[in-house]
């Protein structure tokens, strides 16, 4: 994949997660917030004051997510965006992530 193409995948990706974090926050009994500091970068606010940092790594070709439980790493395959360790989905990914540091469900996919 060239520069440009990783560009609009990551970016669509990253626009897809933004939405998916307003519609989550309607239907959630989670406190969270979440910002876009600076192109390319989403971070996810919780009421005890962590974070969930999402972004993307262009050197790499990967977007990177990382939480309290550890750095991940997500590589496209193609179709959806994958775990480089697990192989696992990343708006699943990010559902189990967000819902296990907010303290309640917080459901990512359904919307889509």
């Amino acid at each position: 994949m060239n520069e440009s193409e990783f560009e609009a995948l990551s970016g669509a990706a990253l626009a897809h997660i933004e939405a998916a974090f307003e519609a989550a926050m309607d239907d959630s009994a989670a406190e969270l917030d979440f910002e876009t500091p600076a192109v390319g970068v989403i971070e996810l606010q919780f009421a005890d004051g962590s974070r969930i940092v999402v972004n993307r790594h262009g050197a790499a070709q990967e977007i990177w997510v990382a939480a309290k439980s550890g750095g991940f790493h997500y590589r496209w395959d193609g179709a959806v965006w994958r775990d480089t360790r697990d192989g696992s989905e990343l708006m699943s990914a990010l559902s189990r992530l967000v819902s296990a540091q907010a303290g309640a469900a917080v459901d990512l996919v359904s919307g889509e």
